[in-house]
């Protein structure tokens, strides 16, 4: 029967934390360029100017048709060689952070902007003609009424988008990055207790989507009450 032994995991937790402040900025700039990038595709995919509509289409099939580990590797092995080149980089410059941070947040840009696109057409039509009934533009519209009500409704499903996000950041393993998760695989590997590892790292996982999955609930009860 197999010994389970944790003695490796309080003498690793500096080596895992340090992985997982990786996998936390990974996640947040994910967030942040995939929404902000997202809700120009959303915007984009909405106008009537025809060019930008297809563009905006072609970019979220391209990328939700994609696996996101196959992505992860375009950029592992394509990045670097073309930042080397435009901002004349060392070669052999460590690159695989920026190069993981790019591939999440166009990747996940794919799937905010559905997601901030059907938050957009939530909002009654009649709000945007009052917004221009009171000498707005479409810009002002929808900076000022349509966007923040949008948002609003979306709250639930961009923290689920986060969830995913979060716990997707274990596949940049295909670029040898130590991210949390590739931190415990390596401390496991090289004391032998890789069951050990692996288990606690997926025990910290659990307890933090865990988390933010009640905070989803909270404000679905409190923007969506049944």
């Amino acid at each position: 029967m197999y010994e389970f032994d944790w003695s490796s995991i309080p003498g690793a937790l500096p080596f895992l934390w340090d992985g997982m402040k990786i996998t936390l900025e990974i996640t947040v700039q994910a967030i942040v360029i995939g929404i902000v990038w997202g809700t120009l595709l959303a915007m984009m995919r909405l106008s009537s100017i025809k060019p930008l509509s297809w563009f905006a289409a072609g970019y979220v099939n391209l990328f939700r048709a994609v696996p996101l580990v196959m992505v992860l590797l375009w950029f592992f092995l394509i990045v670097p060689k073309f930042i080397e080149t435009l901002f004349n980089f060392p070669p052999g410059a460590d690159l695989r952070l920026s190069s993981a941070m790019m591939g999440f947040a166009l990747f996940e840009s794919a799937y905010y902007s559905e997601i901030i696109r059907a938050g957009i057409q939530s909002v009654p039509k009649g709000q945007v003609a009052a917004a221009y009934a009171l000498g707005m533009n479409y810009r002002q519209a929808m900076r000022l009424v349509i966007l923040p009500q949008a948002f609003r409704n979306m709250i639930p499903l961009l923290l689920t988008q986060a969830i995913i996000l979060f716990q997707d950041t274990s596949l940049v393993y295909v670029s040898a990055l130590a991210d949390f998760f590739g931190a415990a695989y390596k401390v496991g590997d090289r004391d032998g207790r890789l069951v050990e590892l692996l288990l606690f790292a997926g025990a910290v996982y659990f307890v933090i989507c865990f988390s933010v999955s009640r905070l989803v609930k909270h404000f679905q009860n409190k923007y969506h009450p049944a």
